[in-house]
């Protein structure tokens, strides 16, 4: 291959910027929502034509730009792909990447619940058969790659995109993330891990902004969902973070993206830039001085393929390497990782045609009832019961109210990358393309023995009042009122929650909170329903709702999830990822700190206690947790233990609880988290039942950065903690490590295995 074939199958083509370009039928934007800034400043690429004269490494999101349907969508890849194939001497076709980030971000595709609802099912099996159904989706529509799962591990709740995040524990997060990746690798697409590495840790959680984390928390908090879903799920792919980090832009650090990620932990698949962050090394970071130079750092760092455009590499590196200042061999090691790729996936297989990767199309249901009953599932799964009163489930009311803005609008229900959210806001004559029904609509079939009033009060955002009026009259008429708050999902400011809609605090969005206190004023019960992507505070609220519900994003099928659970019909069994806070500021942002950022002493007038601790959730029956037994009480610094609980449900109905083993290490050579989360099981149990959980604990698990900046296994007394909640925990004891402190390097254990026995009765 020449220097320019070589160059070229690094770089990449969207056709569906250029608003308009797409060759396919289909309707004009009327408005420019949802347009990244960066759309603007680097406007329109070359002809694809052009673009591909030598080759061309991937095509960007052929069906996640425009409301086309399977059939335009499949036809518009078979003709970007013969271009691409036609134009060069080599005639290597594309590989084609899209969006999952709730499923197939495609027309027409099933929503599932965002990912920080997948966090709250605690359930790995269920989350890697629904990643498995979205890569059959998109293997037969011609798709080699898919832009998922987000492993940022939560720090700052204000953040935007909290809602594409899994939760803000390292190992929930890794858990659930190495399952997404299996299920999308098991159908042939690759998974993308994002964002590699630090995004979520932002200063005042601002979208972009500067990380000032030091190295050891990068290193025990940030990295270990990714290290995880590489050596535990095989991951194909890694997306760097847009993130500076302490100084050092994520895509221009061959510490994280070459010495950490490929030697330390035997990554051989590519690296892809995120959207525009190759140049973004000389715009926004300014540590280059042009994208030409931005492309060298990137391609030096460890980057294989710039996406969405050819902006850094492409013509210009070609000529940086010529010219001396980027060996060619940074180029040949590039080219052979995202070659290697294609070989895999049979692009290079001699007969493969475009039309032959889409031939699944022709029988694709992209919204099929399987996927809807997977959809169902996760979602009824993920809503987390936060407090049933004495109001829920609700018996059948004779007339209810049902207020607020989330209550008949189910684009609350979908993430800011779900494609309704995504990309319909450009097209405002374009239906759904899937079936969306609301709460109202739900709530009015789950009850349809009661008479249901209805007022919006106000809108997600804003400040209009007018609505409050209408609002409190249904609640003085009817004998509950079931209030639905939260986000309306969009992108760079046009919703309340997604990519660029960060928050100032965590109050409610515009009026809800003031909508809120004026049913409570009525005097009536209220049950309040938050529907969102990130936790609000809650604490004006405790002692005067009659209940609280959390949804987090519940997808397509959360309305009937919803209605389910208001009416007992389905047994809640989420569990939070996050932290419900008290009070809207002046907290830490998640559970997992050490005693200055956990405990409230008294040395500082904020309480950093939340309201509803991590892991927290309620059913309708109980559950106890008992009869603590750990294995061996000394165990050699490169040993392992067993804990193991009894689980009962002592409750009337069948239900599922997830037991959660926390580890706390009192006294260490560092500081470390008042506790923190090892393992955990959902274990479904009926009334009456009970069931022994094991926990086996190597002491890999007990690793931490030690002064000396390596993985450390300390002797010393470790305690065990077990429970529901991370504020929950019945059952104590302690362990200790003996011997010397040992390193923990490459190739140490990254799960607790558990295993779950039926007991006797």
């Amino acid at each position: 291959m020449t220097l320019e074939e070589k160059v070229a199958q690094l770089g990449s083509r969207w056709i569906g910027k250029d608003k308009g370009a797409t060759g396919a039928a289909g309707p004009e934007p009327e408005e420019s929502h949802n347009v990244a800034p960066m759309e603007d400043e680097f406007g329109a690429g070359a002809a694809l034509e052009d673009a591909s004269r030598h080759g061309l490494g991937h095509l960007t999101r052929v069906y996640g730009s425009y409301p086309l349907t399977v059939s335009e969508g499949a036809a518009e890849l078979v003709r970007q792909q013969r271009i691409v194939m036609a134009s060069s001497r080599l005639g290597i076709p594309a590989l084609v990447h899209e969006e999952c980030l709730t499923g197939f971000t495609a027309y027409g595709a099933t929503v599932y619940p965002a990912a920080i609802a997948w966090g709250a099912t605690f359930d790995p099996g269920l989350v890697e058969r629904m990643a498995a159904a979205i890569g059959r989706d998109m293997a037969a529509l011609g798709v080699h790659q898919g832009l998922s799962p987000v492993l940022d591990v939560v720090r700052d709740y204000r953040w935007g995109r909290v809602e594409e995040t899994i939760g803000e524990d390292p190992y929930l997060v890794g858990r659930i993330g190495a399952a997404y990746v299996r299920g999308l690798q098991s159908a042939g697409v690759i998974a993308t891990l994002k964002h590699f590495a630090g995004y979520s840790a932002s200063r005042g959680a601002r979208n972009h902004g500067p990380v000032p984390i030091g190295r050891r928390e990068l290193l025990d908090v940030i990295l270990p969902p990714f290290e995880a879903a590489i050596v535990e799920a095989g991951a194909g792919s890694v997306m760097n973070s847009y993130a500076d980090v302490d100084g050092v832009p994520a895509g221009a650090d061959p510490w994280l993206l070459t010495e950490l990620l490929r030697e330390q932990w035997g990554f051989t698949g590519t690296v892809v830039s995120d959207y525009w962050s190759v140049p973004f090394l000389a715009s926004m970071h300014g540590v280059a001085a042009d994208a030409g130079g931005a492309g060298v750092q990137a391609l030096a760092a460890g980057i294989d393929v710039e996406l969405p455009d050819t902006i850094g590499y492409g013509a210009n590196l070609v000529d940086r390497v010529r010219a001396g200042e980027v060996p060619e061999a940074y180029v040949d090691r590039a080219a052979r990782r995202a070659l290697i790729q294609k070989a895999e996936l049979g692009l290079l297989d001699q007969g493969w045609t475009p039309e032959a990767s889409v031939a699944g199309s022709a029988e694709a249901d992209l919204d099929s009832p399987a996927n809807r009953e997977l959809a169902r599932e996760l979602a009824e799964r993920s809503i987390v019961l936060l407090d049933p009163g004495a109001t829920l489930p609700l018996a059948t009311p004779g007339r209810i109210a049902v207020v607020g803005p989330c209550a008949d609008d189910a684009r609350t229900f979908l993430g800011c990358y779900a494609f309704p959210n995504h990309v319909l806001p450009r097209y405002p004559g374009v239906d759904a393309g899937i079936g969306l029904p609301s709460a109202l609509e739900a709530l009015r079939d789950e009850f349809g023995g009661s008479e249901i009033a209805y007022a919006s009060g106000c809108a997600v955002d804003g400040d209009d009042r007018s609505g409050f009026a209408e609002a409190v009259a249904a609640a003085e008429s009817a004998e509950v009122t079931l209030a639905f708050v939260g986000d309306l999902a969009g992108l760079f400011g046009n919703g309340t929650s997604g990519e660029g809609c960060d928050a100032a605090d965590l109050r409610l969005p515009g009026v809800q909170a003031e909508l809120l206190e004026a049913l409570l004023a009525t005097g009536k019960p209220v049950v309040v329903v938050v529907v969102s992507g990130r936790p609000y505070a809650l604490g004006d609220l405790d002692g005067r709702a009659a209940a609280l519900v959390q949804a987090f994003m519940p997808g397509e099928e959360g309305g009937a999830a919803i209605a389910g659970v208001l009416s007992g019909r389905v047994q809640p069994s989420g569990r939070l990822p996050v932290q419900i806070p008290r009070h809207p500021g002046g907290q830490p942002g998640t559970y997992l700190q050490p005693r200055l950022g956990a405990v409230h002493t008294g040395v500082s007038n904020l309480d950093p206690t939340p309201l509803y601790a991590f892991g927290h959730g309620r059913s309708y029956t109980t559950f106890t947790v008992s009869d603590l037994r750990i294995s061996d009480t000394r165990v050699p610094a490169d040993g392992e233990f067993t804990v193991t609980v009894r689980l009962r449900n002592t409750g009337a109905r069948d239900g599922a609880e997830v037991v959660q083993l926390y580890l706390a290490d009192p006294i260490a050579e560092v500081t470390r988290p008042v506790r923190q989360l090892t393992g955990f099981h959902r274990v479904e149990l009926a009334a009456g039942a009970a069931a022994d959980v094991t926990f086996r604990v190597h002491t890999d698990r007990t690793a931490f950065t030690g002064r000396g900046m390596r993985p450390i296994v300390e002797p010393g007394e470790l305690r065990i903690q077990v429970g529901t909640s991370a504020a929950d925990l019945p059952c104590e004891g302690s362990v200790e490590i003996t011997g010397e402190t040992r390193p923990a390097g490459p190739g140490r254990r990254l799960v607790t295995p558990v295993e779950v026995r039926a007991a006797d009765s």
